[in-house]
């Protein structure tokens, strides 16, 4: 059976992810649902990137990913179909897409729009993947692809001794996510003392492995299993402690001397 996996800003309350996924199995009832996400805040797509991102790559090859975020139908959203490393992509032409991928890959286009107006996007997608999962070419039912709309995602500042990253995820548990990779620490530290510093607080002059290294109830920083760094409180909640919001600087000077 082949995944396919969904992450939506409809929440969990209503109806809208049940019917998506009734719709789904009705055109293709072989395949197998697997939900990422339903909690994505509305029309956030840069939460549903960072999401999306951290999760797909989990999935075998050949599995079937469906974005359904800020894609309301009276908008008359295009979709896209993006095909890459063996793994199949739908969803709206709003930039997210730009947010998920480092560089767009090469294969991908527009679903074909049905003449009539009131046709859902669900529907769209549903037909997509009857046609992925029948193996029925690509150019049958997609269309070449005009301009895709792109977002600019926020980049760590680096300096040659000096790393400025920005809080891009406040977990369930408040921990705070920043966009500072380990590789990239690693290749502006090379191994030097460092302060860590957020919003005025107290520097933070340790990376730790484990949320258990510090007592309960102090501060803690430590690479995740994404690979970035995460601020946290051990059984706290960071976000609450050191007053942390999306977008918020994480500033990390290394030792000069």
């Amino acid at each position: 059976m082949i995944p396919v996996t969904l992450t939506t800003d409809f929440g969990t309350r209503d109806y809208y992810a049940g019917q998506l996924k009734g719709t789904l199995l009705s055109f293709s009832p072989e395949v197998y649902i697997v939900d990422i996400s339903h909690d994505i805040p509305p029309f956030d797509i840069v939460e549903a990137a960072f999401v999306f991102r951290n999760a797909w790559l989990g999935f075998p090859e050949g599995s079937i990913h469906l974005l359904h975020v800020h894609n309301r139908v009276d908008d008359h959203r295009e979709q896209l179909y993006i095909r890459h490393q063996g793994h199949h992509f739908i969803g709206p032409n709003n930039g997210l897409f730009s947010l998920i991928f480092e560089d767009l890959p090469q294969q991908l286009a527009l679903l074909q729009e049905p003449g009539d107006t009131s046709f859902q996007t669900r529907y769209m997608m549903a037909r997509a993947v009857k046609n992925i999962v029948q193996g029925i070419p690509t150019d049958k039912w997609t269309t070449p692809v005009g301009n895709i709309e792109r977002r600019i995602q926020l980049r760590p500042v680096v300096y040659p001794s000096r790393i400025v990253g920005f809080v891009v995820h406040l977990d369930n548990y408040e921990n705070a996510v920043t966009n500072i990779s380990v590789g990239l620490f690693e290749e502006v530290g090379r191994g030097r003392a460092f302060l860590l510093r957020i919003k005025g607080n107290r520097p933070i002059g340790k990376i730790a492995s484990h949320y258990q290294d510090v007592p309960v109830g102090e501060a803690v920083c430590l690479f995740n299993g994404a690979g970035l760094l995460e601020i946290a409180v051990n059984m706290g909640k960071a976000h609450t402690l050191f007053g942390l919001s999306l977008g918020d600087p994480i500033e990390i000077d290394f030792q000069t001397t």
